[in-house]
């Protein structure tokens, strides 16, 4: 656990090598989420005009349709909203691993904006809604544009 609220950077990869890596968008509205994932933050939209949360990053605020958006860094904590286990690739990368549990988690320090990601652990291990998550950052050091994931892990 880190001073920052609990979460954790992961020294391997989950997921298999092939896959597409992420990057910001060429519009950079992304950009300070991925280069909070870096520094092992969690960063989510907030509206300064009236203080609402969103995911995912906009130009403009859902709630009140201002344009004065900021990023800000939340504990990377939350619970389990729903989930899925998926059984059939949706990669070629993916094709010998699975299956693989993502979950939609629910930031309630964050005005239960949600996110999804993968859930570490056995692909087999019960989910129950409403369990506790902790992000865990999980760094690429790739030659061409390193990047780091987000990924959840179930807290005691």
């Amino acid at each position: 656990m880190s001073a920052s609220g609990g979460a954790v950077s992961s020294p391997t990869a989950y997921l298999p090598a092939g896959l597409p890596r992420p990057v910001p968008e060429p519009d950079g509205l992304d950009t300070p989420y991925w280069e909070g994932t870096r520094a092992g933050e969690l960063r989510v939209q907030r509206c300064r005009d009236c203080g609402a949360w969103q995911w995912g990053p906009e130009w403009i605020c859902h709630r009140c349709l201002g344009f004065d958006l900021a990023w800000a860094a939340v504990e990377p904590r939350g619970r389990i909203y729903s989930w899925e286990r998926a059984w059939h690739p949706v990669h070629p990368a993916l094709k010998d691993h699975g299956p693989y549990i993502v979950v939609l988690v629910e930031l309630p320090h964050a005005g239960g904006v949600r996110v999804v990601g993968n859930l570490l652990g056995d692909p087999l291990q019960p989910v129950e809604i409403g369990a506790a998550v902790a992000a865990v950052f999980e760094p690429h050091e790739d030659p061409k544009a390193a990047f780091t994931l987000v990924q959840w892990r179930k807290t005691g």
